[in-house]
This record gives structure tokens, C-alpha cells and sequence, in this order.
């Protein structure tokens, strides 16, 4: 298995394999709209902007795990990234990060990429790095802010 074998829905409730960022280099983020990380919408959205036309995609995944700070459906929250940070990238569904219902993506992302004290998403914003080939090379705390992910993003672009 790799992360092209997988797939994911939207927000619209279109599923899309993985297979189509094939070439390109991606970030996967989980993501919550009542976080006090949830400002990073804006730098995500920024670095996304800054190199989409060099191949970044960014794939957000909304999770109501940590502290219930994604209570909403699909419609609030694709209205809430338009509206206070103008998400132009991928967002999907809204999906379990960690236990048994745990989304195949971050289930495959954290065997490849264990964190510093296992391999559990320990917060909204964490993210992950993969390169043109599939490959994941980086795990990004939640704290790392998205400005300071440009030069592993120039890195491998």
C-alpha cells in the first residue's frame, strides 16, 4: 500500500484517490475551525497561493477529535474556510485522526511518520509532508507554523 492506493471525500462529497496529486508534492493537514491553532487556515492558504503553480497541493482534513473544535457539517464547515480565510485548497469530509475509525490517510501517514511520542496526532494542524513520488518525508508538530514549512516545501517541489 502506498498513499496513491488511497481515497478520500470532500466536502462535496466527491471522493477523490490520492493517485490524482500523483507529481505532485503534498501536505496533509488535519484542520478544526474553533481551534486556537485555526489562524494557520491563513498560512496554509498563503503557501498554497505562493506554490500551486510549482505543484503544492494541500489536503485539509477537519477532525471534531480534539476538543470538539469541528462540531459542524460539511456546509459550515466549507462556509467557514471561504468566508474567514478564503480556502482556495482541497478540504475534505470531516474524519477521525486517531482510534478505530481512524481515516485510512492518517492511518497510512502515521506508520510512515511517527511522532515524537508515538505515532497519535496529538492536536489539530498537524501535517505531513509528501513528495512527488508519494513518499512521506516530514511530520510537522501542530505548533510549526505553516510560514516556517517553505524551505522543506522548496526542498522537494
Amino acid at each position: 500500500m502506498n498513499f496513491y492506493d488511497l481515497e478520500a471525500k470532500t466536502l462535496q462529497g466527491e471522493t477523490i484517490s490520492m493517485n490524482s496529486f500523483k507529481g505532485k508534492t503534498v501536505l496533509v493537514v488535519n484542520t478544526a475551525s474553533k481551534c486556537g491553532l485555526t489562524p494557520q487556515y491563513e498560512g496554509l492558504e498563503a503557501l498554497y497561493e505562493k506554490y500551486k503553480d510549482n505543484g503544492l497541493e494541500i489536503l485539509g482534513f477537519p477532525c471534531n477529535q480534539f476538543g470538539n473544535q469541528e462540531p459542524g457539517g460539511a456546509d459550515a464547515i466549507e462556509e467557514f474556510c471561504q468566508v474567514n480565510y478564503g480556502v482556495h485548497f482541497k478540504m475534505f469530509d470531516k474524519i477521525e485522526v486517531n482510534g478505530s475509525n481512524t481515516h485510512p490517510v492518517f492511518k497510512y501517514l502515521k506508520k510512515q511518520l511517527g511522532g515524537t511520542l508515538g505515532s497519535r496526532i496529538k492536536w489539530n494542524f498537524t501535517k505531513f509532508l509528501i513528495d512527488k513520488n508519494g513518499q512521506p518525508v516530514k511530520r510537522f508538530s501542530p505548533l510549526t507554523k505553516p510560514e516556517h514549512l517553505t524551505k522543506d516545501i522548496e526542498k522537494i517541489l
